[in-house]
């Protein structure tokens, strides 16, 4: 893309600075602007890579694999917040494994003695953990390197965003306004943050469609406990009562957990879609705006794959009008 080419990308969680990013290192002259940067959603996540309940199949796969690669790449620098670690998924009904997780490394089904009480199977497999603030801070830094700007804003339209020919719409929730979308809703998710009493691998258990989760990922002196799946809940006030929940869970899971020490909780709120979005369209004045939201709880998982489509999409408008 040429450097002349100015792109503004609305939004500054995980999906609007991958983006950022890819388009900045591609050579255009990006623009992120956010009322939050870096978005407290993607601050909250947990996380860790895996394709969870995303539609379109075909295409979340197809993301989430592209995702995988450069996360396996970039775990290789510690830096930016990402490694590869060993862990369990398990659930209390023995069921095939789902088909990404038989491709990854280690995989293997657990023994009965690795798996916690109540626990009837499992299987073992190393995939990238990504530790959030860090992860996030790294990707500030590369898209300053690569030449782009922040403006921290609140927008009320995306028309707002301009002067700008070319707009990136990785908003999120905030869609529901700016498009408008209304078939973008919230799903409320928490998270407890406590030191780490020695665990070095993940555990998370497949909950199903339950609001209660259970699961713990590493990251270094810190433990990130999960965590709940509220649907239609957008607020992001603590609640002491789910966190004591999620506490509780871990604990039973992990008995080392039980000496922890609470750091702070974490909440954001999932921008769902029945299909994630991401597709060019032209506005009335003719600006060209290319949206990438609606990831649910897969938002770093397809974060750089959503992210090249983005590009690609921009880069395609711009070869029709030359």
């Amino acid at each position: 893309m040429k450097r002349e080419v100015r792109v503004v990308v609305v939004g500054a969680g995980v999906a609007g600075l991958t983006t950022a990013v890819v388009l900045a290192e591609a050579g255009a002259l990006v623009h992120v602007i956010a009322e939050q940067v870096p978005g407290v959603t993607s601050l909250a996540a947990g996380a860790m890579w895996g394709p969870y309940l995303v539609e379109p199949k075909d295409k979340g796969d197809q993301w989430g694999q592209r995702s995988l690669e450069i996360f396996r790449r970039l775990a290789e620098d510690p830096s930016t917040g990402v490694r590869l670690t060993s862990g369990i998924e398990a659930s209390r009904a023995a069921e095939a494994p789902p088909e990404w997780a038989t491709t990854l490394p280690g995989f293997r089904p657990c023994e009965p003695a690795e798996l916690p009480v109540g626990l009837s199977a499992g299987y073992r497999f190393t995939v990238p953990l990504i530790d959030m603030p860090t992860y996030l801070a790294y990707l500030l830094r590369r898209l300053d390197a690569a030449g782009g700007t922040v403006d921290r804003r609140r927008l009320v339209s995306l028309a707002d965003a301009g002067p700008a020919a070319l707009i990136v719409n990785c908003t999120g929730l905030g869609a529901q306004e700016l498009v408008p979308d209304h078939d973008l809703w919230p799903i409320r998710g928490q998270h407890v943050v406590v030191t780490n009493p020695g665990l070095t691998e993940f555990f998370s258990e497949d909950t199903g469609l339950s609001q209660d989760l259970l699961c713990f990922y590493p990251h270094g002196d810190a433990v990130v406990l999960g965590g709940t799946a509220i649907d239609g809940e957008g607020s992001l006030a603590p609640d002491e009562k789910a966190a004591a929940g999620i506490l509780a869970r871990c604990v039973e899971a992990e008995p080392r957990l039980a000496k922890a020490r609470v750091l702070e909780h974490r909440l954001g709120a999932r921008p769902t879609r029945a299909m994630v979005r991401v597709e060019a369209e032209r506005a009335e004045d003719g600006t060209v705006v290319v949206h990438n939201y609606g990831h649910g709880g897969a938002g770093v998982t397809l974060s750089w794959g959503c992210a090249e489509e983005a590009a690609s999409l921009l880069a395609a408008d711009r070869a029709d009008r030359s």
